[in-house]
């Protein structure tokens, strides 16, 4: 049985000021860094086989701490980005609902594709589900963590469960340095063990943008 560990990176300030990241590369802050050190320790002791993460420093210096404990090496993947949103990276959620409110009713009311330049739903969980599925393989019966994102981890893993959006929905978002756990086997295929797994440190950012 291959086991995935799903890790949302830790806390960042734009996090903290509910400003729109998505692929805008913006680092750990202290507590980030705090967080990132107290879960490594859980997460070492899993006994992980490898450790993979977006390119993105948030997560790639997320996944650093457990490496550190470790001693396995980084690799990261791209396509373990966060979702692109568009229009909308660098804005503070109130300065979206205020600047394009349309497309910003329609994200909050669950719209795939819903203009501005956002990375549709469905290839956002493609390529992150690929790039899941892609490390399992790499680690036959083994454990991976993967350091990524809070909505690209969600999409990632609803694509290797087969969940449609709207199943997606109602689970929520990741905390920041919790994680997802699954597990695959031949005869069940994709099975989800747990989710939102953690310590609790700090309130999730909204919608994890």
């Amino acid at each position: 049985m291959t086991r995935l560990i799903v890790w949302r990176h830790g806390n960042t300030d734009w996090n903290a000021a509910n400003r729109v990241q998505g692929q805008t590369d913006v680092p750990l802050n202290e507590l980030g860094r705090d967080q990132a050190r107290a879960a490594a320790p859980l997460l070492a002791g899993l006994r992980p086989d490898a450790i993979v993460a977006s390119d993105l420093s948030r997560a790639a210096d997320t996944a650093a701490a457990l490496a550190a404990l470790t001693g396995l090496p980084v690799r990261t993947d791209a396509r373990l980005r966060e979702r692109h949103f568009g229009q909308w990276q660098g804005l503070h959620l109130t300065e979206v609902a205020e600047r394009f409110p349309e497309e910003y009713a329609r994200w909050r009311a669950g719209d795939p594709d819903p203009g501005t330049d956002l990375e549709p739903l469905h290839v956002l969980g493609e390529r992150v589900g690929a790039a899941l599925r892609e490390a399992a393989d790499a680690a036959p019966g083994g454990t991976v963590v993967i350091a990524t994102h809070g909505g690209g981890s969600r999409q990632g893993i609803g694509h290797l469960l087969g969940w449609d959006t709207a199943v997606l929905r109602t689970v929520g978002s990741l905390a920041n340095c919790h994680w997802t756990e699954l597990r695959h086997d031949d005869v069940r295929g994709w099975q989800l063990r747990a989710h939102n797994v953690g310590l609790i440190t700090a309130p999730v950012a909204v919608d994890a943008v």
